[in-house]
């Protein structure tokens, strides 16, 4: 076997560093039985080091662009440039040159050929790399051939190629190129075959584009294709387009552009026999590869021709089940207001607190509701509860039980629903609080939190080893029984189903909507919302002592406090954040995954948010902004009394109203208490974990304290116990993190990797407007500030926050602003709900609101209706 040139029959499935990703999966299609792949060879990557091992100029060059980042465009162009260069005057080694002319002796040197590049890191499950490099159609000729292999080497350095690999971050001394030379075809039709719907990620649907002449017209956008669609052996869509050019092979070489003839332009590309022949090719092809693919093909008279097939690298996983059943899975990740992927080790602390029953996928949590979705009355019910928050994911889940093949599973009938909140909700038209309304219920439920985290924190200093993984295993039963304590679920229901009465009585009765969004304003015992207001008097503190402030501008290092004593005020700062991170320190973005840096262990981040408030407030602002908030409340508690009275039975519901006032206001505060006590106890076990990964590191059983994170629980118990660690599964971890930061994660998913995308269903709307769930009363304009990470936020006062999601770090920032968009969120979850008692206008939900809104433009928000206006 030569190492410089491979036929395809001689490639092995191991040789991807040889023939790079294109050449691995033509040489694999060769061995597929009754798969007709055009014959042809591979110049292996040991070629190309050939040409280039000696040019001292090249590795120069190559050194200055790793240094370079991603932004520095205008030097990565040039240097690329020079790279091409070098490359294209370079002689292609003699023996080369001669193992191409025997393999060319041997196919035949008078056909024509395509000459394409086939990149180490291309057609990659985790990265397809998908036309970074060049291809060269109907090439004819030994020198013209050269040429081109010459030609693909040098692509390697386009400068699409070379920013790709940077976002990518692919060393560019690590990527090298094969050139795949194989015996054209000339198709009267070619395209793309999709054997999973590329659209809908569905597994059970597959996709084929088709259109006249070669491929290349299509896969570069010259022309549109005909699509169809396939469910098992039934055409379920066709699409047919206009085809107004193909691409065809010239005679003496290359390809050109040609006008369809005006009769044929609307004709189908192909017959519905040739359709159901290419779909059964396509499953067998992704039979033998395991994953689903995304295949190039072409018709030769009645011969389908494979050219190429790679893996779908943008669908996303379906979560993992043992059974053969239809599954429908809900994303955690939307109802938590965090879609960022989870480390591993923190993926395994959620599913050790919750008891729904969770999946993994993407590195985000679903929880699988098939049970809850198993018979008609409990559907239903299901459905109609989780609508009130999310009505995205209610239309999505009408969608699902819609579908003719939706079937009920036989076991899931027999076994209890998935426990959710919204199982204990009950209708508004009948609301009965679950319990007294008594607030020291709420006092006494913090109380028991405190104390069992302050018990916690002693008891797990003394614990090391297997002892504290034991110990921390038994610590998250009293979390849980901490987290479902019957009492706790009852304080936030009441106060949530109370709210939802009376928001219905009062529009029922007076015509007002969403006047809950005024009674709960300045509510006590929200640690959240208190948050906010705690780092305003944090500002205070600091706001008259000019050094300090000067000095916390320019700060970069993390040990800033112990910096601050040397200026006058300096401690009083320093044990003020001390103080404000004793109590909050444990939060951070993203505060759900145990792995993610807390404010306690970074607290420059909350640097900007204390200048900010300097900046924007007058002190003692905070009291000014709780008390605004209490006066509105009690106003528009004594206003609707005033005007109940006038009504028949007036004083009847002017008592009742009071009644349910007095609970929502004693216990809707309550409602963000019990995540603090999840975080706060997530943090003691971190820390001890980290102490603990400490000890690893010095015995050199993982390199960095971090490694950790990307082990699950049960692993880093062993690893604990054993003091031993194959290290691939780091390295294969931290790839797949990187990965799955590139997904979105759906609403829901099915087992046949469905992602079902709910709609609004709306009317009476201005024809622009950009549509989401109204969850915080009020109509605002402003400046619209698109902000995807907290550290990055420069807001000013009045400015409307447009985010991706926001979970409770992000309340500081909500005292400076006026109204709130995110992508993500439900009428209950974090954003919406101290939106609501900062009195904030809020539309959550909003598909893609970072992108339709764009940095600086003037908004207005609508969040009694749930839309936006761009002005």
């Amino acid at each position: 076997m030569n190492s410089l040139v491979l036929d395809f029959q001689e490639i092995d499935k191991n040789q991807l560093l040889l023939v790079g990703g294109k050449g691995l999966n033509l040489g694999e299609l060769s061995k597929i039985p009754d798969i007709k792949v055009p014959e042809g060879f591979c110049i292996t990557t040991a070629g190309f080091q050939r040409a280039i091992e000696q040019n001292d100029s090249y590795h120069a060059l190559l050194d200055q662009l790793n240094r370079l980042d991603v932004k520095d465009r205008d030097q990565i162009s040039e240097i690329s440039r020079k790279i091409r260069e070098i490359i294209l005057e370079a002689a292609i080694p003699s023996d080369v040159v001669n193992a191409v002319s025997t393999y060319l002796s041997k196919f035949g040197e008078e056909f024509a050929y395509a000459v394409r590049s086939s990149a180490t890191a291309e057609d990659l499950p985790h990265a397809s790399f998908a036309g970074q490099q060049d291809t060269y159609l109907n090439i004819i000729g030994k020198e013209n051939i050269l040429q081109h292999i010459s030609k693909c080497w040098a692509s390697l350095f386009t400068d699409r190629a070379v920013i790709y690999r940077m976002q990518n971050e692919f060393d560019h001394n690590q990527v090298y190129l094969s050139v795949v030379i194989q015996k054209m075809v000339f198709p009267q039709a070619s395209g793309i075959l999709f054997t999973a719907d590329p659209i809908t990620s569905n597994r059970k649907v597959l996709s084929i584009d088709a259109s006249f002449g070669l491929g290349e017209a299509l896969v570069s956008g010259l022309v549109s294709a005909d699509c169809y669609k396939l469910q098992g052996n039934e055409i379920v869509d066709k699409r047919i387009a206009t085809k107004k050019l193909a691409i065809y092979g010239r005679k003496e070489g290359g390809t050109e552009a040609q006008q369809i003839d005006s009769k044929k332009q609307m004709a189908q590309t192909l017959s519905e026999q040739q359709i159901l022949q290419l779909a059964q090719i396509g499953r067998q092809i992704e039979a033998y590869f395991r994953f689903p693919q995304d295949i190039e093909w072409c018709l030769v008279e009645d011969t389908f021709y494979i050219v190429q097939s790679r893996p779908i690298t943008t669908l996303y996983p379906i979560p993992e089940v043992d059974d053969k059943e239809d599954h429908v899975y809900l994303s955690v990740g939307h109802q938590q207001m965090m879609t960022d992927p989870i480390k591993p080790l923190g993926l395994s602390f959620w599913m050790l607190t919750s008891r729904a029953p969770m999946r993994k996928a993407g590195g985000r949590l679903f929880v699988d509701i098939s049970q809850n979705l198993a018979s008609p009355d409990r559907r239903k019910m299901f459905i109609e509860a989780i609508g009130k928050s999310d009505p995205l994911l209610k239309d999505a889940l009408l969608k699902v039980v819609g579908q003719e093949d939706f079937i009920e599973s036989s076991s899931s009938m027999n076994q209890a629903p998935t426990p959710t909140r919204t199982d204990q909700a009950q209708s508004s038209s009948s609301f009965k609080a679950l319990i007294e309304n008594d607030p020291t219920i709420v006092s006494d439920l913090i109380k028991q939190n405190e104390t069992s985290i302050e018990k916690l924190k002693q008891t797990i200093q003394m614990k090391s080893g297997s002892d504290l993984m034991d110990f921390i295993l038994e610590d998250l039963q009293k979390l849980r029984e901490l987290l479902f304590d019957p009492r706790s679920s009852a304080v936030f229901m009441s106060a949530m189903n109370a709210t939802e009465w009376i928001n219905e009585k009062i529009y029922e009765w007076l015509d007002e909507k969403t006047v809950g969004d005024i009674i709960t304003q300045s509510v006590p015992n929200n640690i959240t919302s208190e948050m906010g207001l705690a780092l305003m008097d944090v500002a205070d503190v600091i706001r008259p002592y000019p050094e300090v402030v000067d000095y916390l501008q320019h700060i970069e290092d993390d040990n800033f406090l112990d910096e601050l004593i040397k200026f006058e005020g300096g401690q009083e700062t320093k044990d003020a954040i001390d103080e404000y991170l004793r109590k909050y320190g444990m939060r951070c973005t993203g505060e759900i995954d145990l792995t993610r840096t807390r404010w306690s262990e970074k607290p420059t981040t909350l640097i900007p948010m204390i200048l900010s408030n300097i900046k924007n407030f007058e002190p003692h602002a905070s009291r000014r902004k709780f008390e605004q908030g209490l006066e509105k409340a009690l106003k528009k508690e004594q206003e609707l009394v005033e005007r109940l009275m006038e009504l028949p039975n007036g004083k009847q519901k002017a008592v009742e109203i009071k009644e349910v006032i007095s609970l929502i206001r004693n216990f809707i505060g309550y409602r963000e208490y019990p995540k603090y006590g999840m975080i706060s106890r997530y943090f003691v076990y971190k820390l001890a974990l980290l102490k603990e990964a400490e000890q690893l590191v010095k015995m050199n059983v993982i390199s960095e304290v971090e490694d950790i994170f990307y082990l699950t629980f049960e692993e880093l118990h062993e690893v604990v116990r054993t003091k031993k660690l194959d290290y691939k599964i780091i390295n294969k971890r931290k790839d797949e993190y990187k990965l799955f930061n590139k997904l979105t994660p759906p609403r829901v998913i099915t087992s046949d990797g469905e992602i079902i995308v709910g709609e609004y269903k709306r009317e009476n709307l201005p024809p622009e407007a950009i549509v989401g769930l109204a969850v915080s009363s009020g109509v605002i304009e402003g400046r619209a500030r698109v902000i995807l990470n907290m550290e990055d936020a420069n807001l000013k006062e009045g400015d409307i926050l447009v985010t991706s999601f926001t979970d409770p770090s992000w309340t500081p920032l909500f005292v400076a602003i006026k109204g709130l968009v995110t992508e993500v969120g439900g009428l209950m979850t974090h954003g919406a709900v101290i939106a609501r008692e900062y009195g904030l206008p809020a539309v959550v939900g909003v598909e893609n609101a970072t992108k339709l809104i764009k940095d600086g433009q003037r908004i207005r928000v609508h969040g009694t209706e749930g839309y936006i206006e761009i002005l």
